[in-house]
């Protein structure tokens, strides 16, 4: 086990009172530029690039992920935030620090759930001086919008980067959320968490597990080189989930916000993002937190839109559909490349073959790395007559090491320092869920006409 902390690494502009409070320190500013804003009603929307570039407006023709329950677990969700308010459900607490329904942001970070929840589900909000084409798009004009606009969103929340006074460890903490999520319905799980380290606690297994065995989707982020990682993380490498690495405007991954790793499964936009922060406002940012959310809603999109797949098979259609970048095939960049949401939607992908995730398997993973039941290799060893000199009888066989990602091709310096890390004393590494992520808490955009 390795000391360090699950945390949220996020860099953040803050009103000047908020400097001001008491324990509290501003943090660096973003070194990637800020994207001006309009004084417009629908402002925050025009900023939302991805939404014609990766076809998202397309892929409501077809689906809006209604009916579909997205997990959120992170540290907590605005649920009256006007951009979603309608589409958070009652979640939970998994830190026995917060509200129960998981609608309180919590820790070093409370707005980072509200972000996360906005990327994926958000609705806009009516305003009279804005108006939109009629068809043009689902839910209200203003605001923000997600690429799932009309999916559900269950939090469950998390303490993370300070101390939690509910005495709950964030080694804990992961797994129970994992564990309720699936319990309450969850068809997809988003986790824009992570550590510096490949590992994870022998703990987590069984929920991860319990998720794939339930038939539902886990997506996590990939980190951040500007938050000090280069090379994927947990649970970024737990064998099934879609690990999301990020790339920039051109889709050329992100030097700042993304890490690599043998693991990554696609990429998605981590640069020059907007969110839903808690109240009525907005904030830029960047890194894998955010792209996370955006691969989770098109997961959404996915479960509408073929309700008969399994989480494998949906895995199978948005790995197959993803536009092959960098090295051919899978490489450690952009895996097996960036998301296509309309190929996603519509191809004509063969999945009826398809009965494991292709992105492997817990419960396989443990059987060979955790001992939990004996490898082929032991049981035909207790079974020969005559032990072999390398396995005498009752001696036992040496566990595999966890396979490890990819090490960077080149060295590349620390862009950003790490904001806001937690020190939890627990094994979980350092970690830059997705940020690099580069927050500026923007008061609600005005909507009255210049």
């Amino acid at each position: 086990m390795v000391a360090g902390a699950l945390v949220l690494a996020t860099a953040l502009l803050v009103p000047a009172a908020a400097q001001a409070a008491p324990g509290r320190q501003p943090s660096p500013l973003p070194s990637v530029p800020i994207i001006e804003e309009e004084k417009s009603g629908d402002g925050v929307r025009a900023q939302e690039y991805w939404l014609d570039d990766y076809g998202f407006r397309e892929a409501w023709k077809e689906s809006t992920g209604k009916g579909v329950k997205v997990a959120v677990i992170d540290t907590g969700v605005d649920a009256g935030h006007p951009d979603l308010e309608g589409n958070v459900v009652k979640g939970s607490d998994a830190s026995g620090g917060g509200s129960p329904d998981g609608w309180e942001g919590l820790g070093a970070e409370p707005e980072h759930g509200t972000l996360v929840a906005s990327m994926i589900a958000a609705h806009g909000h009516s305003d009279p001086k804005v108006t939109a084409a009629p068809g043009s798009e689902p839910g209200k004009p203003a605001g923000m919008i997600g690429v799932a606009p009309e999916a559900q969103i269950l939090p469950i929340s998390l303490w993370i980067g300070t101390e939690n006074p509910g005495g709950v460890s964030v080694e804990d903490q992961v797994p129970q959320a994992v564990r309720t999520a699936v319990d309450s319905g969850a068809d997809v799980i988003n986790l824009s968490v992570g550590s510096s380290k490949t590992s994870w606690p022998e703990s987590w297994d069984a929920a991860f597990e319990y998720a794939q065995e339930k038939d539902v989707v886990l997506v996590a982020s990939a980190g951040n080189r500007g938050s000090g990682v280069t090379q994927v993380g947990a649970p970024s490498t737990i064998p099934g989930v879609i690990s999301v690495g990020g790339v920039d405007r051109q889709r050329v991954q992100s030097e700042e916000s993304s890490a690599q790793g043998i693991s990554i499964a696609v990429a998605a936009p981590s640069e020059d993002l907007i969110g839903a922060m808690p109240g009525d406002g907005y904030g830029l940012w960047s890194g894998t937190s955010a792209s996370a959310p955006l691969v989770s809603g098109l997961v959404a999109l996915m479960r509408e839109r073929h309700p008969d797949d399994s989480a494998a098979q949906i895995v199978q259609r948005l790995i197959t559909t993803a536009q092959d970048r960098g090295a051919a095939g899978r490489d450690p960049q952009y895996g097996y490349g960036v998301i296509d949401p309309v190929a996603a939607l519509d191809q004509d992908v063969d999945v009826d073959s398809v009965t494991e995730n292709p992105l492997g398997s817990v419960e396989k993973w443990a059987s060979i790395h955790r001992r939990a039941v004996p490898s082929e290799e032991a049981r035909q060893a207790e079974e020969t007559p005559e032990p072999t000199p390398e396995h005498e009888e009752g001696e036992s066989i040496a566990a595999v090491a966890p396979p490890e990602p990819a090490a960077p091709e080149t060295s590349l310096p620390r862009l950003l320092p790490i904001a806001l890390i937690g020190a939890f004393g627990l094994w979980v590494g350092v970690l830059a869920v997705g940020a690099v992520v580069k927050i500026r808490r923007a008061a609600r955009l005005a909507h009255d006409s210049e």
